[in-house]
C-alpha cells in the first residue's frame, strides 16, 4: 500500500493541474496521511510484543489484562525436524490464528535413541531436531502466538523420566525406581544441562536466544509429574524449589509453571476428597507455593479418570474440579491459573461431535464466567490441535480445525470473548458487567 501513495499523489496533482499552493496543501496532506500510516503500522508490529508477566493473580502484557484462549500441539517439534513435514505445522499455527488462538504449549524435549531425539545421551544434541523446534518458535512469532515450552515428560513417550533414569543406571548409578529422577544428584544434573542447552539457545532463524524471544510466554518444568514413592507431594516439592530457583537463575524474563495436572496433596487433607479418587504424588498448594512458581495449571480428563461413569457425573466431577482450583488460586496461591489440558476422547463409548462440542462448550463458559467475575484464571488449553495426514499422532483427542467447523466454530468464539474481555478490562474493570 505504500508503494503506491507517491505515484498516485503524483498522478493526481500532475492531472488536475494544481496551483503552487494547492500543490503545497496537498503535499502536506500526502505527508500526513502517510506518517498516520506509519504510526498504525508500528502501533500493530508493537503489540503485544512484550513478555507476558504477573500482575498480581493475572497475566498482562506491557501492563494490560491478558486473556487468552489456546491449545496443545505436542508434536510440532518432532515433525518440523523433517523441513518436508514442517507445513503442517504452518497450517495449524495458521488456523489456530484464524481462530483467535493466541497460546500453544508444545514440548521442548524428544529424549533417547529415535530418529527423531533431540537429546541423543546426556548432553548430546541432534541439531537437526533442534532445528526443528527453532522453526516452531519462529512460526509462532510469524503468526502472533505464545508459546508454553516443556521440559521433559513424566511419562516414556518421547523419553521422558524413565529414559533420564536408564541414562544415570547405565553410567554405573545405583537407581531402584524412576522417582529417583527426583533425588538423585546425576539424574538432577542431567535434567539441568537439558534446561540450560534450551533456555540459552539462539534461534537459528531468528537470531534470537530463547530466553530473550517473547513468542515465549512461560517454561514448564515436567509435564504431569508423579510420584509413586511419596504420595504426600513433598519428594517432588524439594524438586520443583531447586529446579525453579535454577530456571529462574538463567532467565528472569519468562514465567514458570511446573506442568501439574491439580491433584491434592497432604497440605490440605480436605481438599483430597476433590481429587477422582486418588493420589499422585504432587500436592496442588504446597508445589504452587513455591516463590519461583508464577502460574498454576491443571489438567482435567474426566473421561480418563472417572471412566466408568456417565457423561453427567463426569461434568459434575469437572465442575467440581475447577471451581475447587479457581478459589484456591485465588485466596490461597494469589497467583493465576490455566487449564492447561482438557478435552473428550473419540474413543469414549457412545462418543459423538456433539457431544465433545457440548464439554468444550461447558469448559469455556466456566472459563469465562470465572475470568469475568475478577478470578484468576488466564485461560484455557484444548488439548489437541493437528493437521490433516497426522494418524500416527492421532489419541483420540485430535481437532482438525478445517475439518471439524462446527467446534471451529465453538474455540473461535471462546477466543473472541476472552479477547473481548481482556479489551473491558483495559478500559477497567467497572466496565465489566457481572451477571
Amino acid at each position: 500500500m505504500h508503494s503506491n501513495l507517491p505515484l498516485t499523489m503524483a498522478t493526481y496533482i500532475k492531472s488536475c493541474h494544481l496551483s503552487r499552493s494547492a500543490i503545497v496543501l496537498a503535499f502536506t496532506l500526502y505527508l500526513s496521511l502517510f506518517s498516520c500510516i506509519l504510526c498504525v503500522a508500528s502501533v500493530n508490529v508493537g503489540k503485544g510484543s512484550g513478555f507476558v508477566q504477573i500482575k498480581g493473580p493475572n497475566f498482562v502484557i506491557n501492563g494490560s489484562p491478558f486473556l487468552f484462549n489456546g491449545f496443545n500441539a505436542y508434536w510440532m517439534m518432532n515433525v518440523a525436524t523433517d523441513p518436508s513435514e514442517r507445513y503442517k505445522v504452518s497450517q495449524v499455527l495458521h488456523d489456530a490464528a484464524n481462530a483467535g488462538l493466541s497460546v500453544c504449549r508444545t514440548w521442548a524435549f524428544a529424549d533417547g535413541v529415535d530418529d527423531k531425539a533431540l537429546q541423543v545421551s546426556p548432553g548430546v544434541y541432534d541439531e537437526r531436531v533442534f532445528q526443528g523446534l527453532d522453526f516452531v518458535v519462529a512460526q509462532a512469532r510469524k503468526y502472533g502466538l505464545r508459546l508454553i515450552l516443556s521440559f521433559v515428560n513424566n511419562y516414556k513417550d518421547f523419553g521422558g523420566r524413565p529414559q533420564y533414569v536408564e541414562w544415570a543406571r547405565s553410567s554405573g548409578v545405583q537407581l531402584k525406581s524412576d522417582d529417583d529422577f527426583y533425588t538423585n544428584p546425576v539424574v538432577k544434573w542431567y535434567y539441568k544441562n537439558h534446561v540450560e542447552r534450551v533456555i540459552t539457545r539462539v534461534n537459528t532463524i531468528t537470531k534470537i536466544s530463547y530466553r530473550d524471544d517473547t513468542t515465549i510466554m512461560a517454561w514448564e518444568l515436567i509435564n504431569e509429574p508423579r510420584c509413586q514413592l511419596d504420595y504426600s507431594g513433598r519428594m517432588v516439592n524439594g524438586w520443583v524449589q531447586e529446579m525453579a530457583v535454577f530456571v529462574k537463575s538463567l532467565d528472569q524474563h519468562h514465567l514458570l509453571e511446573i506442568g501439574m495436572e491439580g491433584f491434592y496433596g497432604d497440605t490440605m487433607p480436605e481438599r483430597k476428597q476433590i481429587n477422582p479418587g486418588y493420589q499422585v504424588g504432587t500436592d496442588f498448594i504446597s508445589n504452587n507455593l513455591v516463590k519461583e512458581i508464577d502460574f498454576a495449571t491443571i489438567h482435567a480428563y474426566p473421561d480418563q479418570w472417572l471412566s466408568g461413569q456417565n457423561d453427567d457425573s463426569q461434568m459434575a466431577f469437572m465442575q467440581r474440579w475447577m471451581s475447587s482450583h479457581y478459589e484456591d488460586s485465588r485466596t490461597i496461591l494469589k497467583k493465576p491459573l490455566v487449564i492447561a489440558e482438557f478435552g473428550k476422547s473419540s474413543k469414549d463409548p457412545d462418543y459423538n461431535i456433539n457431544k465433545r462440542n457440548a464439554y468444550m462448550n461447558a469448559v469455556y463458559r466456566n472459563i469465562y464466567k470465572e475470568a469475568k467475575s475478577g478470578g484468576t484464571v488466564g485461560g484455557g488449553l484444548v488439548w489437541q490441535l493437528m493437521a490433516d495426514g497426522m494418524g500416527s499422532y492421532g489419541d483420540g483427542y485430535e481437532i482438525i480445525l478445517s475439518e471439524n467447523l462446527s467446534t471451529d466454530s465453538i474455540i473461535s468464539q471462546q477466543s473472541h470473548a476472552m479477547g473481548t474481555l481482556a479489551h473491558m478490562l483495559r478500559s477497567g474493570p467497572e466496565n465489566v458487567a457481572v451477571n
